[in-house]
């Protein structure tokens, strides 16, 4: 027998939900780092909505073994919040070092 057989449909239109919503926000953010002019308005869109598809990707995903396994699978708990401080932490860090990048170049422009 088919373990997808056993899958409630309900459960199977939740989980391709998620799944449809979080390939959808990752191409969302994919395609504003392709787009947009600098890099800190670059940043954001991946920061951002990556941080969201993957989490929608991750519940897809714990509800299906969730279900398959007739238990509670919690390892995407622990992927989704490594991804949810270590995302937006990075940003900032980037965005930060641009900023540095930039006064450091207007700082050099006003000595010669």
């Amino acid at each position: 027998m088919n373990a997808a057989a056993d899958l409630s449909n309900w459960l199977i239109v939740l989980i391709v939900f998620f799944l449809l919503l979080g390939g959808l926000l990752i191409v969302v953010g994919a395609l504003g780092l392709l787009r947009l002019p600098t890099f800190a308005q670059r940043i954001h869109g991946p920061a951002i909505t990556v941080t969201l598809g993957a989490g929608s990707i991750l519940i897809a995903s714990m509800l299906l073994f969730s279900s398959l396994n007739s238990r509670p699978v919690i390892h995407e708990l622990l992927i989704t919040l490594f991804i949810f401080m270590t995302a937006p932490v990075g940003a900032m860090m980037m965005m930060r070092a641009d900023v540095y990048r930039k006064l450091r170049e207007q700082a050099k422009e006003k000595e010669s």
